[in-house]
């Protein structure tokens, strides 16, 4: 067992996103004509089945318009078919036990698809309290058509209102990625500059030393530098960042002369990260400042680098369903854990199981250390979250137009806190997910809570329980094939800088692929980290590959400013 269970720091509150805002409002833009419709005609017993297509407007917010609209329809696709295999399910049978179990098979598949599509938050847990709520509505099969109908059609309004920024800002999404590549390349030079500063510092002050303790020390410096330049935080960051960007600008449809003018200047964070010698950072962040807005894009030389992008684009892309396999285990904990936190649950008497079945789904990550801080997180956010359900309750009582706005109002600060830490953002889904199951009829608020605060706690017990029983050894198969794709990534890159005319942008193609490759490798080192009972990882080949792939980037860099010269 090599996987730790933190407490400190899993409540700590980060940064809030710099489009916090975005979603926050599409979402409450997305709910509130089809509520306020339904309020208007005395249905709001029916604003479950318009609330799942006005929720599908939480997603794709960071992509490009064009990936966008691609990325909402298969959202609302998956929305509608999960609440139709529910809506059908509720209707042809009463058992809870195999409502339960349903629930637990649908949660499972959402996550797998939405991990294996990397359709991003809020991932599979929207789509999950959606189907798990509807398999417990009264419903008979003449009913489902029309219920699915009501979910289209607010989905289809919430496609508009997730599109229509796009009519102001038609690059948005590309130019947010860009700055945020270059901000972070900046931030990496000055941590590079600085540690320079300092062991050149260290240098001096041993200058006094005899000449095979200098050659010692500066050996020693030497090596230091290398292991701050490759495998630094701000290091990882920034190259995350730069494939980010390149991964957003890829799939944004045609490549219009703005976006090529933005891949011009990824292609310069890319270089700030092979040569931050020569790079200013004033210079990257005074571009990034200039992509605020709509104004023009900075102007960045070397054209013929975007060659690369023109071989990458001719590809064929690899399709999602490969990613399916590695996820299994994932999808069976899902499964399992799911069905067990929802009979628990009905053991215990609980009249909404479906809460602890959504409960166990939102917990699993890509590890068991992930699990835990998400579990930590769910059921301090909910403990919370009751208590201001508490202290709302009567003023949501006053009128069906009072809940309505209530539920609206926490519809906005779910998602302008839930950036910042999930526990923040859960004290406002708890009391909104309270308020929706009013939307019937009101209920005693007491036996309310009770049941959340049950359904809470034995989800979160249950379901990390059954993390825990089920192993993800897949998380270390992950990391040897990584492994193997940078090691033949850097011999195919160090192949190209041996040939003396190498095809126009192939190298530039092989650093990028390179790149990603690095990416990928650190990210499955991160996983299988936080795993139980997993076998050692290869952590001196690990480095001895990541450092390798760097200098093999940087090579990259000297060898396109060699060639610029000669020409």
């Amino acid at each position: 067992m090599n996987a730790r269970l933190p407490l400190t720091g899993v409540l700590r509150l980060g940064r809030p996103s710099d489009i916090w805002f975005k979603p926050a409002l599409s979402v409450v833009v997305a709910v509130a004509p089809p509520n306020l419709t339904l309020l208007a005609l005395g249905r709001l017993d029916l604003a479950m089945y318009t609330m799942a297509g006005s929720l599908c407007a939480l997603y794709a917010h960071s992509r490009p318009y064009a990936a966008r609209a691609r990325a909402l329809a298969w959202v609302l696709l998956g929305m509608v078919t999960g609440l139709g295999v529910a809506l059908v399910a509720a209707s042809l049978t009463g058992s809870a036990v195999v409502l339960v179990t349903v629930g637990a098979l649908l949660a499972a598949v959402q996550k797998a698809l939405c991990d294996a599509t990397r359709i991003g938050l809020p991932g599979h847990v929207i789509l999950t309290f959606i189907s798990s709520a509807a398999l417990f509505a009264p419903q008979t099969l003449a009913q489902v058509p029309g219920h699915l109908a009501l979910a289209l059609a607010a989905g289809a309004w919430a496609w508009l209102v997730c599109m229509a920024p796009g009519l102001l800002r038609p690059h948005g999404p590309e130019r947010r990625a860009t700055a945020h590549a270059l901000l972070a390349a900046a931030a990496y030079v000055e941590s590079r500059n600085a540690h320079a500063g300092r062991a050149e510092a260290s240098r001096s002050a041993q200058a006094g030393g005899t000449e095979a303790s200098r050659g010692a020390h500066a050996g020693r410096t030497e090596e230091s530098r290398s292991a701050h330049s490759d495998l630094t935080p701000e290091s990882r960051t920034a190259h995350t960042a730069v494939q980010a960007a390149w991964h957003t600008l890829l799939s944004g449809g045609a490549r219009s002369e703005t976006r090529r003018a933005l891949e011009r200047l990824v292609v310069r964070a890319e270089i700030a990260l092979a040569a931050p010698a020569d790079t200013d950072p004033a210079r990257l962040r005074a571009w990034a400042r200039a992509l605020r807005g709509n104004g023009p894009v900075p102007k960045a030389p070397y054209d013929d680098e975007l060659l690369g992008v023109d071989v990458e684009l001719a590809l064929p892309a690899h399709p999602w369903w490969r990613a399916l396999g590695p996820l299994a285990p994932i999808a069976v904990r899902t499964a399992l854990g799911c069905a067990l936190a929802g009979y628990a649950s009905l053991a215990l008497g609980v009249g909404r199981p479906y809460w602890a079945l959504v409960t166990a789904a939102s917990l699993y990550q890509a590890n068991i250390t992930l699990t835990w801080s998400r579990g930590v997180q769910r059921v301090v956010g909910n403990l919370v979250g009751v208590l201001v359900f508490a202290a709302v309750v009567p003023l949501a009582h006053l009128g069906a137009a009072a809940l309505v706005l209530c539920c609206l109002a926490f519809n906005f600060g779910a998602e302008a806190l839930i950036a910042r830490n999930y526990w923040l953002g859960s004290i406002c889904v708890t009391p909104m997910a309270l308020l929706i199951t009013e939307f019937a009829g009101y209920q005693e608020p007491g036996r309310l809570i009770t049941e959340r605060l049950v359904d809470t706690l034995v989800g979160a017990v249950v379901g990390f329980l059954a993390a825990v029983a089920v192993t993800n050894r897949r998380a270390g198969d992950r990391v040897e094939r990584a492994l193997a794709a940078v090691e033949g990534a850097r011999e195919r890159t160090a192949r190209l800088l041996a040939e003396p005319r190498p095809a126009p942008g192939a190298l530039d193609h092989a650093r990028r692929v390179l790149a990603a490759a690095l990416v990928d490798l650190r990210a499955g080192v991160e996983a299988a980290s936080g795993e139980w009972w997993q076998r050692a990882l290869p952590q001196e080949r690990v480095v001895h590959a990541e450092r390798n792939g760097h200098r093999t980037l940087a090579a990259t860099v000297r060898h396109h400013r060699a060639e610029g010269a000669d020409a």
